[in-house]
Formats: structure tokens, C-alpha cells, sequence
């Protein structure tokens, strides 16, 4: 159960006006995290190209909704361009910070995870900036993911050498036929 339940929202497909909304939030993370490794924010007309490019690869951008805006987004981009990783996908969940701890991360990376799923998708990849970062570790764990290895000092933001979580998680049959 979460611990602060969220008012009402709803999951739904990000639509191109939606990204007046998502930059500011995504921004948030840009200026005061390490869970993104961008160092400027992007504006607006650069998420709708980021959210065109996703939805043209035929992959999922979802969007948390409630009565007063975009609570969360979560999206599922190609892994690597390279043909032979076409059944594998990389995730991103982004939240509100007044959002957090409140299921809507959980229920966007479920949703995120049957769409994926339902579209012949094989595995997630989770590229966690910051190692350290134990609620999205947290969250990918409890969604069935695991770590499949770590990547030293390969980001350097704020002054600082920062690590990246790898994990992963198998969709629909896997590795099977």
C-alpha cells in the first residue's frame, strides 16, 4: 500500500501538448539530480521531438494524469540502434517530487511493462544513473528486475564521477522461442 495515496489519476498515452508539462518536471531532475545525466534541461518542443521519435519506434509513452496535470511519465525507448537488439527496450520513469512514494511510479512501470510486453518486446534494460539511487532500484526490484552489473564512473555531473546501476527483466517469453 502506498504511503501517501495519491488523488485520483489516470494512466493514458503522452500526447504532444502534454511535453509543456513534462519539461519542467523532467528539468527538475536535469538541475538537482544524478538520475538523469543530461546537464541542460530540454524545452518543450524537445520532448514532443524525444516523444514522436518513441511513438514512431511503435514504443510506449505513458503519462500519469490527475485533475491538476502530469503527476509522472514513463516511456520505453530502443535499446541500442543496432538490428539485433530490436526486441530489447530501455526504460525511463520520471515523477513528480510532491508524487512520490504514492504507487503512480509502480503503476506507470506496470503498464509501461505489459505494453512493452503486448508489442513483442523481449527485455527491459533499466540504466540507473546514480548507483546509489535505492528508490529506483527499489522500484525496478520490485517490478522483477535484476542487476546485471554496474558501470564505474562513467558519468561525471556536479563535480563528480557518478556510477550507473545496470538491470534487467525479461518480457512476455524471454529468451524463449
Amino acid at each position: 500500500m502506498p504511503e501517501n495515496p495519491p488523488a485520483p489519476y489516470r494512466l493514458r498515452d503522452a500526447e504532444a501538448k502534454d511535453c509543456a508539462a513534462i519539461a519542467p518536471l523532467y528539468a527538475h531532475y536535469v538541475l538537482n539530480t544524478l538520475v538523469t545525466f543530461e546537464e541542460i534541461p530540454p524545452a518543450a518542443e524537445e520532448m514532443a521531438r524525444r516523444l514522436q521519435a518513441v511513438q514512431a519506434a511503435g514504443l510506449p509513452w505513458l503519462v500519469a494524469e490527475a485533475e491538476g496535470g502530469i503527476l509522472g511519465y514513463a516511456y520505453a525507448r530502443p535499446y541500442h540502434d543496432r538490428s539485433a537488439y530490436r526486441f530489447t527496450v530501455e526504460n525511463s520513469v520520471y515523477l513528480a517530487p510532491a508524487h512520490f512514494r504514492r504507487g503512480i511510479g509502480l503503476a506507470l512501470m506496470g503498464e509501461l511493462i505489459a505494453a512493452c510486453s503486448a508489442r513483442g518486446r523481449r527485455q527491459m534494460m533499466a540504466v540507473i544513473g546514480d548507483g546509489a539511487n535505492q528508490n529506483s532500484i527499489g522500484l525496478h526490484r520490485r517490478l522483477g528486475f535484476r542487476a546485471v552489473g554496474e558501470l564505474r564512473s562513467v558519468g561525471f555531473k556536479f563535480g563528480r564521477w557518478v556510477d550507473v546501476m545496470l538491470m534487467q527483466r525479461e518480457l512476455g517469453s524471454g529468451a524463449g522461442p
